[in-house]
């Protein structure tokens, strides 16, 4: 990703399913209003001039957050999802329905990068250090639970970026 489009570029970081309240049941209600907010959010940063949006592919909240950035782009068609992937084979562990869908998504992104070149132990930081280096603002689903999320909020916060957090 070129550093001049940082202005039109945001990146997000969220829960993986077992930090949020409804687990990997993404019928819940509570997980289908936050895909609403996730697509509202995108939409709102879009009119205020986003174009790039930055996701780390990681089971959970950035797979919302995925598709609500290609429905938003069914009618905005300038909306690029690029995909901040920290190494070859991220979903090679998943349930088959989860690659599945990881997959379709990463064929529908403008962009994949590769953050590094094998697993390691710290790729996910890299990946997110990545993210949020490439963007101007950061969207968290974020309610203050320790881990990669709260690393990559602190991260934004050092570097200035502009913060949109939704509480899970």
């Amino acid at each position: 990703m070129k550093l001049e489009q940082k202005g039109i570029t945001c990146c997000f970081t969220g829960y993986r399913p077992a930090k949020l309240p409804w687990g990997f049941d993404e019928s819940d209600a509570r997980c289908l209003a936050l895909e609403q907010r996730l697509y509202d959010v995108a939409e709102a940063v879009y009119v205020s001039g986003i174009r790039n949006y930055v996701c780390g592919m990681a089971r959970g909240c950035d797979m919302l957050f995925a598709r609500a950035v290609l429905r938003l782009r069914e009618t905005c068609k300038d909306v690029r999802l690029i995909a901040a992937v920290p190494f070859p084979g991220q979903a090679d562990r998943w349930p088959e329905a989860d690659r599945r869908r990881y997959e379709q998504i990463l064929s529908q992104c403008a962009e994949v990068s590769v953050v590094s070149p094998e697993y390691s132990a710290g790729c996910m930081r890299r990946r997110n250090e990545y993210m949020v280096d490439a963007s101007s603002l950061l969207i968290a689903v974020y309610d203050g639970k320790q881990g990669g999320t709260m690393m990559t909020v602190n991260y934004a916060r050092k570097n200035m970026l502009e913060l949109i957090v939704l509480a899970p």
